[in-house]
C-alpha cells in the first residue's frame, strides 16, 4: 500500500519521460537497470542509452521512485541535466555554514580514516 499514489478522481493523468544520468560501465548494468525498472508498477518502457549514459524511462510513474529503484543498483544516478555539486568542496555541502565547523568536519573525517588503517593506535 505503501507504493501506490493518491490521485484526485477528476484529475487527468498522463504518462511522462524520466531521464537519467547513470554511470553505466558494461553492457551488464544495461540489464541490470532494465531488470531493476521492470519491477515498478506504471513503467511502459525502458531505454537505455550506454554511450550517453542515459537512461530514459516513459510510463506513469513517480519520478522520485524511479530514481529510488535506479540507485539501489548505481548510487551516482541522477536526473538528466541536474546540476553537480563540486566533488571534493565541503563548502557546498553545508551551504553557508562558517568555516571552523567545516575544519572540524574535515579532521573528524580524516581522523575515522587513520583509525580504519591504524586501528590500535590512540588518536
Amino acid at each position: 500500500m505503501g507504493d501506490l499514489q493518491i490521485v484526485l478522481a477528476g484529475a487527468k493523468i498522463e504518462a511522462q519521460y524520466v531521464e537519467m544520468k547513470v554511470p553505466l560501465y558494461s553492457y551488464g548494468c544495461e540489464k541490470k537497470i532494465k531488470k531493476a525498472l521492470s519491477n515498478l508498477k506504471g513503467i511502459h518502457s525502458v531505454q537505455v542509452d550506454y554511450h550517453q549514459q542515459k537512461v530514459t524511462v516513459w510510463g506513469i510513474c513517480n519520478r522520485e521512485d524511479v530514481l529510488a529503484a535506479v540507485r539501489r543498483k548505481r548510487r551516482a544516478a541522477q536526473f538528466w541535466g541536474a546540476d553537480q555539486p563540486g566533488l571534493g568542496d565541503d563548502a557546498d555541502k553545508f551551504g553557508d555554514a562558517p568555516k571552523h565547523y567545516l575544519r572540524a568536519f574535515t579532521a573528524y573525517r580524516c581522523r575515522k580514516s587513520w583509525k580504519k588503517l591504524f586501528p590500535m593506535i590512540r588518536l
